[in-house]
């Protein structure tokens, strides 16, 4: 599976100078590409972002979490998301399952790993505790 350049540009402009709060990455299957599909704007909110994951198709999504911790220090993880609904298509569940890793290492500084089939496996409260 091949990853358009631009995933990789987008993901360092959303790591070095948080020009987005998130994106999200579709596999083109007729062209065997990873590509850009939504790029979330730094004042979206969790909220827009699990909206942007559409309920039936499988999606690969990149977040940047600000968060304070337990000693009252701003800080920001990123995280991967791999989301493959229930509800998907099984070759699309297989294509997305068999391309995360190598497209993963594609995304040098994600810090945290998230796999979600259904909104509640990446609920705020579940990013909230991996973040810290």
């Amino acid at each position: 599976m091949a990853v358009n350049d631009d995933c990789k540009l987008k993901f360092q402009e959303l790591k070095a100078k948080r020009s987005y709060r998130f994106i999200v990455f579709k596999i083109e299957e007729k062209i065997q590409k990873v590509v850009v599909e939504k790029l979330g704007d730094p004042s979206e909110s969790y909220d827009d972002f699990t909206a942007s994951l559409p309920p039936n198709e499988c999606r690969y999504a990149v977040y940047d979490f600000d968060f304070t911790t337990n000693e009252n220090c701003q800080k920001s993880k990123i995280f991967f998301v791999a989301w493959a609904p229930d509800t998907s298509k099984v070759r699309s569940k297989m294509l997305y399952a068999s391309s995360k890793d190598r497209f993963r290492r594609e995304l040098d500084g994600v810090q945290v790993e998230l796999q979600a089939t259904d909104p509640s496996e990446m609920s705020l409260d579940i990013v909230k505790l991996r973040a810290l």
